[in-house]
């Protein structure tokens, strides 16, 4: 059972959780985390690209010369592919990428990214996150403190308002409910920092 300190807002331990073998000690799963990081891809994409066939661009409809006799090659439209201003061959169109992934494998996927930051020593368990007004400032020396300088995610156990405004403008940190969680932002971070609150409710969830 993978045991973390708990530190307070200025990195000062102050007492250790007992984190779940089930969700925080298992061996990670690869190839279902890469597949969860695809399909997280895939569903951020607006497909909203499109070009013109050659059925769809405007002009073209005379034949441009007689089929034989002038030395050129035969052409019936001059909004073919070949020709400038032509359509596009095979043009794309506007599409849903979006897909769903099975329920089991998305839980796997989860608990397979917990358990590989916890086996990386990238979580940092912090008792509260207390603000008593929105202050940037204070959340980047928290970050500084407790030693999470670069990217982390924040998983917060309920919406406060002060923090994930405070935490919106500082590059590379992002912050999350648990039901907000996905394994893609788990695993670009590089420190995992949860809300002492937050842990139970992680477990509780992927039980």
């Amino acid at each position: 059972m993978p045991t973390v300190a708990v530190v307070d807002m200025k990195g000062t331990k102050v007492d250790e959780i007992n984190l779940s073998d089930s969700i925080f000690g298992i061996e990670p799963n690869a190839a279902v985390m890469h597949e969860l990081v695809v399909n997280y891809l895939a569903n951020q994409r607006q497909g909203t690209q499109s070009a013109l066939t050659r059925s769809e661009v405007r002009g073209g409809g005379r034949k441009p010369w007689r089929q034989k006799g002038t030395g050129h090659a035969r052409q019936g439209s001059i909004r073919a592919p070949q020709w400038r201003k032509g359509g596009v061959v095979f043009a794309p169109k506007p599409r849903s990428y979006k897909y769903t992934v099975n329920k089991k494998v998305r839980r796997l996927a989860m608990k397979s990214a917990f358990s590989s930051k916890a086996q990386d020593n990238e979580i940092i368990v912090i008792d509260k996150i207390a603000l008593d007004e929105f202050k940037t400032k204070t959340i980047v020396k928290m970050l500084s403190d407790i030693g999470s300088e670069k990217k982390a995610l924040i998983v917060l156990p309920e919406v406060d308002k002060k923090v994930i405004k405070s935490a919106s403008n500082i590059p590379g940190v992002k912050t999350a409910q648990v039901n907000e969680l996905n394994v893609y932002n788990i695993l670009n971070a590089d420190k995992l920092i949860i809300v002492k609150d937050a842990v139970a409710k992680i477990e509780e969830v992927y039980a």
